[in-house]
């Protein structure tokens, strides 16, 4: 009866096998971590209303709202507040219940898939691709850390070039006989420290591409994949209820335990699929945005570093003007010399 609900059109199940000692579940490091990722989402007590087949599965097992209340022995009269705050109570419970239930079935499959006696649902083109985006952040995160060092040591070598070039600048006031040498030294500097300012620029401009590229670009994507692998756990750990209720015997009761939770597996699923599809989209988009953004970035650092060092100062200026980016003035906070149009 199950056959066409459990089929998949992209994914397939995967049996994990392992012996399941206790002993191997310490050199996990992965496993504490899914563990609190599945206790982290606790229940909403703020919401008042329960969504038929949401949050926390089909209920099997709790008492009514209405039969879990004691009746009440006093003889006052309740008003429509009391009523109303009774419901309300009454609605967070089931709420708790239903998430309790939820992150016991999310659990026993984590335990059961990392201890090898399940399997789990597995889309091996979508799992690649999440894959290459993680090592991809990793390396991104990388020279996003080297091109602000970078920074840091330019602007420390300008303080310098400046300081040096005044030094010059007052020597040669101050020593006839060597003021042609120590003139144009400061001039060098002087000269050196304005390619050095426009260099600053464009280096500053990568930088703050490449950081909104990993740190919302990429990480938005990265929030879709956590829901997107949270929705594939609850997934399979309905799934695994349903087909055990679909193997034990078959009576009324049996019934309706099945009918109700070939539902609560079918939003599930439904959520899944959706959340699949919502990061299959977002990683071609992403892709898309990173091959765009990274050669407009590139290319600007390799202009900006090539003519800096060639010491040709009007290419210098042009490569700034080309990608719309405009100095501050000296005396800007450390470590911006840059404004973006």
């Amino acid at each position: 009866m199950t056959d066409g609900i459990l089929g998949k059109a992209a994914t397939m199940e995967i049996p994990i096998h392992g012996n399941g000692e206790a002993g191997q579940l310490p050199e996990d490091d992965g496993l504490e971590q899914d563990l609190q990722q599945v206790m982290v989402s606790g229940p909403n007590l703020n919401e008042t209303s329960i969504v038929s087949g949401g949050y926390g599965g089909s209920g099997d097992g709790l008492i009514p709202t209405g039969s879990g209340r004691h009746p009440s022995h006093s003889s006052t009269p309740t008003g429509p507040g009391d009523e109303v705050a009774r419901g309300i109570a009454g609605e967070k419970f089931d709420i708790v219940k239903k998430w309790g239930i939820n992150t016991y079935k999310c659990t026993k499959q984590l335990l059961s898939e990392r201890f090898g006696r399940g399997s789990r649902t597995v889309d091996l083109e979508l799992e690649l691709q999440i894959e290459l985006l993680r090592e991809t952040k990793r390396k991104y995160e990388s020279v996003l850390q080297l091109g602000r060092a970078l920074t840091a040591h330019l602007y420390s070598l300008l303080q310098t070039q400046h300081a040096l070039g005044d030094a010059f600048a007052d020597l040669s006031q101050k020593s006839p006989e060597l003021q042609e040498e120590f003139g144009y030294n400061a001039e060098t500097q002087k000269l050196l420290c304005k390619n050095g300012e426009t260099l600053l620029g464009a280096v500053n401009f990568f930088v703050s591409s490449i950081n909104t590229l990993v740190t919302k670009t990429m990480e938005d994507t990265l929030m879709t994949v956590k829901q997107y692998e949270a929705a594939r756990l609850e997934y399979d750990a309905y799934r695994t209820d349903l087909e055990e209720l679909s193997l034990g015997p078959r009576d009324a009761g049996t019934r309706g335990r099945l009918e109700s939770a070939q539902a609560t597996f079918q939003a599930h699923r439904d959520k899944y699929e959706k959340l699949r599809g919502d990061v299959a989209i977002k990683l071609k988009f992403l892709e898309e945005n990173k091959i765009k953004v990274m050669h407009k970035q590139l290319l600007l650092f390799h202009n900006a570093v090539s003519a800096y060092f060639a010491g040709n100062q009007k290419q210098l200026e042009q490569t700034l003007q080309q990608f719309n980016i405009k100095l501050r003035p000296p005396g800007a906070e450390k470590p911006s010399w840059l404004e973006e149009q």
